[in-house]
Order: C-alpha cells, then structure tokens, then sequence
C-alpha cells in the first residue's frame, strides 16, 4: 500500500470526525493542525481524543500547507459544501461528513469544481465505510451469495439525546432535514447493492411529531425508491428509547433472487450487547455470522485512490448521484419538487 496522508480537519461541529480521523490514522496518515468556527459541543471530547493536534484560528494555515493531502471536513452541514470547494480549489482532496451538501445549487458547485480540479470529493458514509457486517455483506453479494439484489430495506432509528445538541440540530435550513443528513447513508447502500443508476423517488415524506416547540426539527422521514435494477425503502428517525444500550438499531435487509440478508450493525435486541451481526438464508445456508472482526476497505483505498489518483474506495459519479437523490427527496417530501 503507498504511504500515508498528511490529513487536515476543518470543522468538528459533528461526532463524525472521530471515526474519519481516527480511521485515517490508523491507516498510517498524520494530522498536525484542525480548525472550526465557533464552539462545537465535541470539542472538548475532540481535544482530548487527540491531544496531539494544534488547533488553527484561520483555516488557509491547512488549506495553503502543501504538504496537505487531504482535507476532513466535519462542519455544520450547511456549511460543508463551500469549505469542500474551497479545499478543492486549494488542491486538497477531500473527505466530508454526510450530508455532502444540504442544496442542489450546492451539489452543482461541487460537481462544477471537482471536474475543473480533478480533485476527490469523498463523502463518509459511514453506516456503510464504518460497518464490519456492511463489508462483510458486500463480499457475499459479490461473491452471489443471494444472487441480484432486488430490494433493500433500511432502518435507521437513532436517539434524539437533546441534551447534547447544538441549535443548527433543530434548524432545517443547517442540517439539511432528516432525508437529506440521515436519508444520505441509506440512499448510498441502496445504490450500492442494487446497482441502480437510474432512479425515481416514488414516495417521500417527513413529519416533526414530538417538537412542536422547534418548527424546523423532524424526527421521522420515509423513502421509496424505484431504480433500474431494483427497489429500495428507507425509513430514519429520532425515536429510538433510552433502554437501547445504543445509539440505534440500525438495519439492512437485502433481497436477493436466490436468497436474503438482514444485518443487524449496531445492537441485536435482546441479546447480550453485541454488533455486526448478519443473517444469511439461500438454497443451501440458514446462517448467523458475526462480522466485528470484519476488514473496512473504504479507508485504505480512498488512500491509495489519492496517491494513484483512481476511484477504488467509491465512484465520484456515485457520490454525486447518493447526494442529489437526498436531496431531491427531501425536496418531495416538503412538497418542492417532483420526483
């Protein structure tokens, strides 16, 4: 594998920058230097996680070091896309927290810059990058395990833990709304396993049930796709309870013609606390598999991608098209467009 990165952070206004960075590192790559604008509530947690790194009070310290590779951005959502170009036009590549981009006058910037640059806009989508048993599932889908996925089904319930959230949480405008930032990670696995590269969005919707109070905040968002090679539903929201020994119950359910997949990535209800477990049936299996041990390639490719200058750790065409379907449903299911 070629060496490592030298990795700079801009915004940490989101919990994960721990898991991009951390990843990266571990990777072999080195961080010297981060900024963010205002205060962000991980950054107590980030200073001591990674005690190592000076903070910067004007970005261009990252952005004109030549020795940057690559730039990490974890910045308010809104805000993601115009720190990406201009990381882009500094020569860095870049990897950005989901959503990529909150608007698609944004995501036509983006497109507009990356192909003048050539740079790599990467965006972490890390229910399906940070995932042991998503990794695990894609090698036995590759291998026809189940034959051609057909359908995925997504779950993605998580905890609302007010407590810690900052004001843009509850602002519609910064983070997007719950199919954009949420909605972004299950569009990209059903791409993913489906191998669809024409869609339609069938059905969309977001409701706010439990905050009145906070106008701009939803807390259930429902998505169907209909692509070329197979349909998708995703379903997100912010109801997961306390009891929970996790942030969420995430699940995927594969289709296949010749057999089904459900992952259970991040608890299994009932159950000792435990992760990454899948669950395999075709002709001739009925199997359970756990997956924490799992290798993740997204990390370790996206470096060798930015030293080859190739597209291994994910297709920039795919990255744009997972952006522009969250966007485009959260645009249907607030009524502003058609899908």
């Amino acid at each position: 594998m070629a060496g490592g990165l030298k990795l700079g952070v801009i915004g940490i206004d989101h919990g994960h920058i721990f898991g991009m960075l951390d990843n990266m590192l571990r990777r072999g790559c080195s961080c010297t230097h981060w900024w963010t604008t205002g205060s962000a509530v991980t950054e107590t947690k980030f200073r001591k996680v990674f005690p190592q790194l000076d903070q910067v009070a004007d970005r261009r310290r990252i952005l004109d070091d030549p020795d940057v590779d690559m730039v990490l951005i974890a910045a308010i959502p809104a805000d993601r896309a115009a720190l990406a170009v201009e990381a882009m036009d500094a020569g860095k590549d870049v990897m950005v927290d989901k959503p990529g981009c909150t608007t698609l006058d944004q995501l036509a910037r983006l497109r507009q810059v990356q192909a003048a640059t050539g740079r790599i806009w990467t965006v972490n989508f890390s229910e399906r990058f940070q995932v042991p048993s998503v990794a695990q599932a894609e090698d036995l889908v590759a291998q026809g395990a189940i034959g051609r996925v057909i359908q995925t089904v997504n779950l993605a319930p998580h905890k609302q833990n007010l407590r810690t959230r900052p004001p843009w949480f509850f602002d519609r405008e910064r983070y997007g709304g719950i199919l954009c930032d949420i909605g972004s990670h299950q569009i990209d696995q059903f791409l993913h396993f489906t191998g669809s590269t024409e869609v339609t969005i069938a059905h969309a919707l977001v409701e706010n049930t439990t905050r009145p109070e906070s106008p701009g905040f939803q807390d259930f968002g429902e998505v169907t796709l209909v692509g070329d090679r197979g349909h998708g539903y995703v379903r997100v929201d912010w109801f997961t309870p306390d009891g929970l020994p996790t942030w969420g119950d995430g699940r995927l359910f594969l289709l296949g013609s010749e057999g089904t997949i459900e992952l259970r990535k991040y608890t299994d209800i009932g159950q000792p606390h435990r992760t990454d477990m899948l669950y395999l049936v075709n002709g001739s299996e009925n199997a359970r598999i756990d997956c924490a041990g799992a290798d993740l390639p997204y990390f370790r490719r996206l470096i060798e991608d930015v030293h080859n200058r190739t597209e291994t750790a994910v297709a920039q065409v795919h990255t744009f098209r997972t952006m522009d379907l969250a966007v485009r449903a959260q645009a249907v299911a607030e009524g502003s467009a058609d899908g």
